[in-house]
């Protein structure tokens, strides 16, 4: 009987190339694939209509919890709020959270990377919790982790980082920093799977924020160097790790202009490409 293979030589040969290559690996190439073409489909589409045409981010009312975002990096009422009366705001939103017994939850910390993710634009039958801080540094992060005490989240997604290198904080800081935040989130909500994400690059000299010339002290190879302690602290914890720095660096390792308002925050582009970033990643975390 004739190979159903026999009237295609070509994939036939690259078949053939694949023999004895692990499962795993097959699977990564596999859904890295997938992840490609996804941002592309749904990046044309963007640019074709003016506006993505997205689910809402949780069937359960996300919007409660989490703080929208404005298509420009501007947090509202809460830029006159000082550090200590941040903290109190989200300490209330997380005993809501607790008060209302909310499904799957499932929480983001960071800065303000983080803190403008537009709810609307969050995956999915999940309830999110948005508990970033504009300017948030690690050390900060670390110690009001106890906020989440009485939460029950199945997951809690951290990016934090690179506000600690712009105020020229060590690599050795925040990385013992997210070490701690990983351990301490392990003990206090061990039915969690806790995700570490990358860093993401800057726009360097192309940037147009602020703090450009803090920026451009930060070579990209310091930021790839952070984000390979931090793959490896993820390891080492039990944690997982999501790796959206390649999603966001164009050829010369700094942020991709696409993406961003002013070469340091995202634009509704780049929250794009970090939305389908975490529901394929939720997809596919528990595959064997």
């Amino acid at each position: 009987m004739a190979s159903p293979l026999q009237p295609y030589p070509q994939l036939r040969s690259a078949l053939s190339h694949l023999q004895g290559v692990p499962p795993w690996a097959l699977l990564s190439l596999v859904m890295n694939g997938l992840l490609f073409i996804t941002l592309v489909v749904m990046l044309r589409q963007l640019g074709h209509t003016g506006e993505a045409v997205l689910p809402q981010a949780n069937a359960f009312a996300a919007d409660q919890y989490a703080p929208a975002a404005p298509p420009e990096p501007d947090p509202g009422s809460r830029r006159s709020l000082d550090y200590e009366h941040w903290v109190a705001l989200l300490g209330a939103e997380a005993d809501a959270m607790v008060a209302d017994d909310a499904p799957r939850q499932t929480i983001l910390l960071g800065d303000s990377l983080t803190l403008w993710f537009p709810a609307s634009m969050l995956p999915g039958r999940r309830t999110w919790l948005n508990q970033a801080i504009s300017g948030e540094k690690s050390g900060g992060l670390r110690d009001r982790l106890y906020l989440l005490d009485k939460t029950s989240p199945e997951e809690v997604f951290i990016m934090v980082g690179i506000n600690d290198l712009i105020w020229g904080g060590s690599e050795a800081d925040l990385v013992y920093n997210v070490r701690m935040m990983v351990t301490y989130l392990h003990q206090t909500h061990p039915q969690a799977r806790v995700v570490v994400q990358s860093i993401l690059p800057h726009g360097g000299a192309a940037a147009t924020w602020e703090g450009r010339d803090r920026l451009m002290a930060i070579p990209p190879d310091r930021i790839r160097t952070v984000n390979t302690q931090l793959k490896a602290v993820a390891t080492e914890t039990g944690a997982d790790y999501l790796d959206l720095y390649p999603l966001f660096v164009n050829g010369d390792g700094y942020l991709r202009a696409d993406l961003t308002t002013d070469g340091l925050h995202l634009n509704q582009n780049g929250y794009l490409v970090w939305r389908t970033a975490l529901a394929l990643f939720n997809e596919t975390a528990f595959q064997p």
